[in-house]
Order: structure tokens, then sequence, then C-alpha cells
């Protein structure tokens, strides 16, 4: 992000803080990366409308999509902690360069359903709102993406078929991963993923259906498989210093909207994945799911993955045990 983005926004956060307009007693910003029709971005607007109506106009949320203000997905964390935004939605496994504790979710193939996230994030949210509280934010509802994909230029039938595929990961978690099955894993946020695969950088993307019909991904690629091989939420964290210069009542409205929208939120994301996979056929993706010999295969390379980050991020493996007692 350029200087000037950042000096900017970081005016308006300054002066939404101490001279309100007349129609508002508090005006926020949200910065967002996707874009406005993505089902990430209609909870966000939604949970800003349900804001205003439940502060009655004393908070008010304008959601900037796509990047509007300059800052990229790996930023958000640091910006909401900094003030450069007072508040975001937030893709955690984004932020793993900030908090390392914060790539559990996408260990491959640990929380591949979305039982098994909801059962994950009953030991999860809590480390979540203590890495928010000593990033100088608050947590105020999660929201998961569909199953990660692996969108290619031919279908995934082996092992064999990834080795060598230049694909697009998100955090060292995918990166460690798909090295581990020969393909070259290249690490990547969203705004960057159309023009590499357009330009040819990378020839696959692993990302969820929705993502895949935000890029028009079937412009550059005929084939999805469905691994659902990691699991992925967003956050939306407010910075503490905006939060706590609010009045405790209008403090309590906030939370209250957050936790009535987030079991919607959580269904929002299950039919986006019905929705999205529809979009996807209908532009001649084909869809394939991996065998049984292949899905073998995969946790077989999964499986150390999970020993080596408890050992390299050892604030994780409390969760990540307490979980996997729980799932049996």
């Amino acid at each position: 992000m350029k200087q000037g983005k950042f000096f900017a926004v970081s005016v308006a956060f300054a002066a939404a803080l101490t001279a309100a307009p007349a129609f508002a007693e508090t005006r926020w910003d949200m910065s967002i990366v996707w874009p406005e029709g993505n089902f990430h971005t209609q909870n966000a607007m939604a949970f800003a409308e349900a804001v205003q109506t439940a502060t009655e106009g004393e908070v008010v949320i304008t959601v900037h999509s796509g990047g509007a203000l300059g800052i990229k997905g790996p930023e958000a964390m640091a910006a909401v902690r900094d003030g450069i935004v007072p508040i975001a939605e937030i893709l955690l496994n984004q932020q793993v360069g900030e908090a390392p504790v914060l790539g559990i979710e996408t260990l491959p193939f640990l929380a591949p359903t979305m039982a098994d996230i909801a059962l994950l994030h009953k030991y999860y949210r809590p480390k979540l709102d203590e890495v928010a509280s000593s990033m100088n934010q608050k947590l105020l509802y999660t929201a998961p993406w569909p199953g990660q994909a692996v969108y290619a230029p031919h279908a995934i039938n082996t092992v064999e078929d990834l080795k060598g595929l230049t694909i697009r990961v998100v955090d060292s978690n995918g990166n460690d991963f798909f090295g581990a099955l020969g393909a070259t894993p290249i690490q990547m946020p969203w705004g960057e993923v159309v023009p590499s695969l357009a330009a040819g950088t990378i020839k696959g993307v692993t990302t969820s259906s929705s993502s895949g019909v935000d890029g028009a991904f079937w412009e550059f690629t005929k084939h999805m498989s469905t691994f659902n091989w990691q699991a992925s939420s967003n956050i939306m964290s407010v910075n503490l210093d905006a939060w706590n210069a609010l009045p405790l009542e209008t403090r309590e409205a906030i939370e209250k909207v957050g936790r009535d929208l987030e079991g919607q939120f959580w269904l929002n994301s299950r039919a986006e994945d019905d929705k999205k996979m529809a979009v996807l056929r209908e532009n001649g993706v084909e869809i394939t799911a991996p065998s049984a010999e292949l899905s073998a295969q995969l946790m077989e390379r999964a499986l150390p993955l999970w020993d080596a980050f408890k050992i390299r991020v050892p604030d994780a493996a409390p969760v990540i045990d307490a979980y996997l007692a729980a799932r049996k």
C-alpha cells in the first residue's frame, strides 16, 4: 500500500473519532477486500445495516469493498491494530505473519466439513479473542468460507497430476502441503490471483467455489476438484480505541448484533457453496471429487504437518488436541 493512502485513511479515522458529523454520533469506514457481490461482503453490509438500526443511528458503518481503501488482505489486522481503519473484515489465514497461531484452521484436512469447523471454533474462539485483544482490537463475529477446492488446467485424479503445477496458496500450511504433493505453490493475496492467472504466472488456484466465481476462473481453467482440504474463516474486527470510545450500551448493542447474525452468516456460507458450484458448472467448469485412493494419499501427506505445526507454534497445540479429542 502506498504511504499516502495509509495517511489519508488515518486522517479520516482520526477525524471520525474526534469530530463526528451532525447526523451520526460515530462514523466508521470498513475495509474489506472482497468484491461487493461476494457473500462475505454481503454479510458485512447486513452487519453494518443492523448496527445502524440497533444503535438508532449512533454508529454508521460504511463498507468499502474490493480493497477500495488500499489495504491488502494480509495487512488488514495490522491496519485495525494501528488505527489505519477503525474496522475491517479479515481473512484469518492471511494474518499468520502477525500471529502464527491463526494458521490452525488451514492445517490440511484438520477440519474438512462445516460441522468440523464449528467444533474447532469451540476451542479456537477463545484463542482468537486473545490474539485480537493483544493486537488492540475486538472480534465481533466469525464466518467460514466454503471448502477449499483445487482449480487446475487438467483434472486431478492422482497425486502425479499435481506434480509441477504452479498453484496459488494463501499461507505457509498450503505451501508445505502442496510442496509435499510435488506441486509448485506460490503464496499470494486474492488481489493478485486473477492477474497472475491471466499472465500465466500460476496455472492453478486453491480457493473456494465463491472465489472461483468472483474471479471468473472458467476463463482460465476448466477443472475444479473438491478437495475440501482446508478450513478458512473471516472475522469482523474493530479497533479497541474506537470501540472503547463508544458508550457501554452502544457496545452491548453492537455485540448483540454480531452474536445474532453470526449463525446466519455460517448458514450463508453453506448455501453459498451450492449456489456457486452451480454457476461454475453453468460456465463449463468440470467439477470432480477425489477418489478414495487419492483422499488416502492426501491425508498421508497431511498428518505430519499437524505435528510439525504444534511444535512450531506451541500455543496452538492445546487447541488442536482438545478439538481432536472431542472429534474422536
